[in-house]
């Protein structure tokens, strides 16, 4: 059997400092890539203007910790995977997570405990996270050296599974698994928005009130850029559609198949039909149509691909307000909106954040998994 020996070894000394060996490894990190976050969280300032949003109602006489330490704390340890409030027990010890934090590594002087920062997040309010969410689109507008002459918002929901029974949980049927739904808004690879809701929901919920809210402030900011929103078919809404008429919004956006759009494509997948048979290669055209479904205020401009491969007709619909040829639409616009499922992996393998029951920016109380810091809202947009 190995017999261990813990004393310390006293090796020659070195003018006049001794050189001691023992096993004890003293105060140690294994987080120091989160160094790196740190100095991209000090060049946009971001914890401490989402600090800045935070009110603060404890007496100050007790107060130990301040709001923008444990913030930081907090996003800090979700970031490098520690998404459990308990695994603060150990952390707030941990040099790098005080570094973070921006408080000097000192084994006498913790960060704040699991229960400090339990209360911490659930004191976040309504008020709070809507003064946090126009931060994040600032942020935004930050980036950019020169206002852009266009720019174009990707909406998508996608689930976020849970492994609980955290409130709001649901069964959603196409996912196959308890989750929640949240809903992503990009440009490009910035996120704009990360809303957390219910799985029991239609896809497109609030997502009408979320591009009115991103609009109205983009424009503040960008007066003459151009705006254009752009989806899949679950977005697909006739009041989202007359909201971007009305108010000089580009859109793009999937339309599902019916009865009536079959119909009105029978003639131009029988000639890719043809085409097919005399080549048998894959055959795609693109053909402009007028649709306006019985919900609709009026009918709108329609871009069918008409494509046939050697596994049959494949017949596919877009409806726009642009005035660009139909294949530059499709082609060019619309199937660029791929891109935006990889940036909602990276999100969500990345830099989710899953704080403890937060408030959802319409004021309902939410459980985690919640996106801290990602959420897009000034207030309680319409549905």
């Amino acid at each position: 059997m190995t017999e261990c020996n813990r004393s310390k070894l006293t090796f020659s000394s070195l003018s006049r400092k001794k050189i001691i060996a023992d096993f004890n490894g003293g105060h140690l990190t294994s987080d120091g890539g989160g160094l790196l976050l740190r100095e991209a969280n000090r060049r946009t300032g971001l914890t401490k203007a989402l600090a800045a949003c935070l009110t603060d109602s404890r007496q100050s006489s007790k107060i130990t910790h301040d709001l923008k330490t444990m913030l930081a704390q907090r996003v800090f340890a979700i970031a490098l995977g520690y998404e459990d409030g308990n695994d603060q027990q150990s952390l707030r010890d941990d040099p790098i997570m005080q570094l973070l934090a921006e408080v000097a590594p000192d084994p006498n002087g913790p960060l704040a405990s699991p229960s400090t920062l339990c209360r911490f997040e659930n004191g976040a309010n309504r008020q709070s996270l809507a003064r946090m969410s126009a931060v994040f689109v600032d942020q935004f507008i930050a980036s950019f050296h020169r206002p852009p002459k266009e720019i174009i918002l990707d909406f998508d929901a996608t689930d976020d599974a849970v492994h609980g029974r955290q409130e709001g949980r649901f069964f959603h049927g196409y996912y196959d698994h308890y989750c929640f739904l949240p809903l992503y808004v990009f440009c490009g690879d910035r996120l704009l928005c990360a809303y957390l809701r219910p799985s029991k929901i239609d896809a497109a919920m609030h997502s009408r009130g979320i591009l009115k809210l991103l609009v109205r402030r983009i424009r503040e900011a960008w007066p003459k850029v151009r705006i254009i929103f752009r989806a899949d078919s679950g977005f697909c809404r006739w009041k989202m559609l007359k909201y971007c008429d009305k108010n000089d919004v580009g859109y793009v956006v999937g339309l599902a198949k019916n009865n009536v759009l079959t119909r009105m494509a029978e003639p131009f997948m029988a000639e890719a039909e043809v085409a097919f048979d005399a080549t048998g290669e894959k055959q795609r055209r693109f053909h402009d149509l007028e649709y306006g479904a019985k919900s609709w205020d009026r009918k709108r401009r329609v871009i069918l691909k008409a494509e046939h491969l050697p596994k049959g007709a494949n017949a596919r619909f877009v409806v726009t307000n642009l005035d660009h040829a139909p294949d530059v639409i499709y082609d060019g616009i619309y199937t660029q909106r791929g891109d935006m499922e990889n940036r909602i992996k990276e999100q969500q393998l990345y830099t989710v954040c899953r704080p403890h029951q937060l408030l959802a920016i319409y004021g309902q109380p939410v459980s985690s998994p919640a996106v801290l810091g990602r959420l897009c809202a000034h207030g309680a947009p319409a549905s």
